[in-house]
Order: C-alpha cells, then structure tokens, then sequence
C-alpha cells in the first residue's frame, strides 16, 4: 500500500516495516548494503534476486534480522 504513494519506492516501504513497524521478517532486495554483504559472504559477483531469496530462505522468520548482522558485517566480512 505505501508504494501508492507518489514518491515511496519499494526500498523506502521496507525500510518503513523495518524500522517503523519492527516487522522481523522482511527480506529488501533493492538494499544495497544487503546486495554487498552477501556477494561479499557467499563470494558471488552480482548477486541475483533470486539468489539472494534463496540464500534468505533458511533465515525465514527472521530475515530482517539476518539482514541488520549483514549490514553491520559488510565491512568485516573481506576479514573472514
């Protein structure tokens, strides 16, 4: 429903069910730190959406929490 609203994108939706709505299952493919921290863990280029749905699929129902370590890993994880 927000994305009917002139100027709220589909990141901009998810980033609202995160973080306004403490929502512990949202999975955002447009985010581009998630984007980076995954290619940078599981060592894929440019990870797909349907790659990254697939990798997130074992962290259902807490994907959003999975998402929050990976943005707070990205930078750590070329360490690994």
């Amino acid at each position: 429903e927000l994305v009917k609203i002139r100027g709220v994108g589909r990141w901009t939706a998810e980033m609202f069910l995160i973080f306004g709505l403490g929502r512990l299952d949202i999975l955002p493919l447009g985010d581009l730190g998630l984007r980076n921290g995954i290619a940078k863990l599981f060592e894929i280029s440019k990870p797909t959406d349907e790659q990254i749905i697939k990798i997130a699929s074992k962290w259902s129902p807490y994907r959003t929490v999975a998402t929050w370590y990976i943005w707070k890993g990205v930078n750590n994880f070329k360490n690994v």
